[in-house]
């Protein structure tokens, strides 16, 4: 079965190459489509983080990881399927991320702790809520917290 998803948004930022890490001090706008009325982000000004869905767009299909990697192409970290890290090179170019609301005005959103470059089409935006957040202690693998050190470093 194939489907077809279109951008509802579209992402403005400063950050214009794929980098992996010091995304802290990025600010980003995300802006809706013409075709979508302001009134679809009506109350999303209510909560205080967003979920963002959005498509890895840059990424080419020759690159895209269908077995085991070590993250970062490091070494030092175990082989890992792409299943078990985050990494943009996945099967279906999606990626996910909890930014914080900053303000919204019209079709806008202002947003922090965004990791996607200036033009990143926009798949779908969801509140958070915390009756979504997990119930438990989250665990991670110890190579994944290395891996991170950096990445919201501004």
């Amino acid at each position: 079965m194939e489907f077809t998803v279109k951008p509802i948004a579209y992402v403005s930022n400063s950050r214009k190459e794929i980098e992996d890490d010091a995304w802290g001090s990025i600010i980003s706008e995300i802006e809706l489509i013409d075709e979508l009325n302001e009134s679809s982000l009506q109350g999303i000004e209510e909560f205080s983080h967003l979920e963002i869905i959005f498509y890895f767009d840059k990424v080419t299909d020759d690159k895209i990881q269908y077995e085991a990697r070590h993250p970062r192409n490091n070494k030092e970290f175990p082989k890992v399927g792409i299943f078990a890290q985050r990494g943009k090179n996945r099967p279906n170019k999606l990626g996910l991320t909890t930014v914080e609301l900053i303000e919204h005005n019209r079709k806008k959103l202002i947003v922090k702790d965004f990791d996607a470059i200036d033009g990143t089409p926009i798949i779908d935006i969801k509140p958070v809520m915390k009756e979504f957040l997990p119930k438990n202690k989250v665990k991670q693998a110890e190579w994944s917290s290395v891996l991170m050190e950096d990445y919201w470093k501004t």
